[in-house]
Parts: C-alpha cells; structure tokens; sequence
C-alpha cells in the first residue's frame, strides 16, 4: 500500500505544487508505475481529503467515523487498479471523486470498521483533529452535503493559489510585503494605503502599484490553479465561475 504524507506545511518549491498537470493527467500517471507516481498521488490527496472529509460529516457520519472512511477510502482509490478504471469522459475530476466516494459507502463500507480502527495501516497523513475544528468553524449549516463538498474544493483551491503566490515572493525575499498586502486581495479591505506605506517605509503611490501587481499575480495563479484541475483550458472560465459560486 502507498504511503502518502499529506499534512502539515510543505517548504518553498516542493513537488507537489510544481507539479503543474491536469487533475486526470495525474490520475494517469498515478495508475501506472511512472517516475512520477508518488508526486501525483501526493497531490491528488493533499487537494480533495478535506472536501470529501468535509462532505462526510454533512452526511451525517461522525468524526471518527469520517476519519475512517477518508483514510479507506484513499486506501482504496489509490490502488492502481482502481484508478485505472477512472474515465475522463465523466467530466470533472471532483465530480469522479465523490461518485466513488458515495459508490464506496454504498458497496465497500462494514460498520465493524469502526473496531478495527487500532490495527488498520493508514494510506495518508492527515490531521483530522485540524479537519474538524475546520469543519466545526465552517457556515454549514444551510448547506447540502454536496454544496459543503464544492465549498470545500472552492477554499482549497484559494488557498493553494495564495500559497504558491507567497512562495514566489519568498524567493524573491519580499515575504514581508506580501504578507502586509494580502489584506487586499479579500474584498472590502478597511486599511489605508497611507497605513500600510508607512510601516512598510513606502510612498503610497508605490503601495499602491505593489498591491495592483499583487492582485494580477494572484489572479494568474488562480486561473492556474484552475487549469490543473481540468483537461481542457477553454473551461478555466466557467470552472471560475463555479468556484465562486461555491463560496456564496
């Protein structure tokens, strides 16, 4: 079975952000003994976990109880028999994921699972004592399970998108200025530019031009972001547009 670490924070550089591909390119290369197999199993988890985590617990499923079918889940999944059955033809990819998830609780889920928790070995890392703080904090409670699943995929992909922007202004070592003006990016943000420019030590005029290259890098990576999850670029518009969507 693949072990796959999928928690905690990964450095400037690491291979799963910079493996730029296509969530089914990965899913391909994933089910077949290539160089790359781990990086695309890494990236695979470490972006939808927390939605089909997430979409459990508004099923109803407790918190160890979505634990467990997370990590059998993924068990199951990133055999490389079953990845090799996935079809591209179906659409998206997270669509792909929560059919087989339902498919798996459905078919493939006991509930003795649940005392063979102490024995099992793990196919992911994952912190799911932070999963369900998240989850707690998160304005559930009007929402369908599947409304939760694409809020989820909607706020991972943001968050990728911001954290590859900030490493890019590490290697840059502007990680200061960054972190001063990523205020801006949300909107309605309530703080002058007068005061950010002087605790920067900045003319506001230069603040100004700063957060304007903030915000175009940013919208960059996120249509990025976008591109990897699908296998045509003509969609990134419309799959824009679901993401926000997702968020309302």
């Amino acid at each position: 079975m693949t072990s796959i670490e999928t928690s905690g924070s990964e450095s400037s550089g690491s291979a799963p952000r910079a493996f730029a591909t296509t969530s089914w390119s990965m899913v391909n290369r994933a089910a077949t003994d290539s160089p790359d197999t781990q990086t695309a199993l890494s990236v695979l988890c470490k972006s939808y976990w927390y939605p089909l985590y997430a979409f459990l617990r508004r099923k109803g499923h407790s918190r160890n109880d979505a634990d467990d079918l997370t990590q059998a889940f993924f068990a199951e999944l990133l055999e490389k028999r079953k990845l090799a059955a996935a079809d591209e033809s179906r659409g998206k990819f997270r669509t792909f994921l929560l059919t087989a998830l339902d498919n798996f609780i459905k078919n493939r889920w006991r509930a003795d699972q649940a005392a063979k928790r102490g024995g099992k070995e793990n196919v992911l890392s994952i912190d799911f004592a932070g999963a369900d703080q998240r989850y707690l904090n998160e304005p559930f409670h009007e929402l369908t399970a599947e409304k939760i699943f694409e809020r989820s995929w909607a706020l991972t992909i943001l968050n990728q998108t911001l954290t590859c922007v900030r490493e890019q202004y590490e290697q840059t070592n502007k990680t200061h200025l960054f972190e001063a003006l990523k205020i801006y990016l949300g909107e309605g943000a309530a703080v002058p530019y007068r005061e950010v420019a002087e605790s920067l030590g900045m003319k506001e005029g230069a603040v100004k031009v700063a957060v304007h290259r903030l915000r175009e890098r940013y919208g960059e990576q996120l249509r990025l972001q976008i591109a990897h999850t699908i296998d045509d670029s003509r969609d990134v518009d419309q799959e824009l547009h679901a993401l926000f969507d997702a968020l309302r």
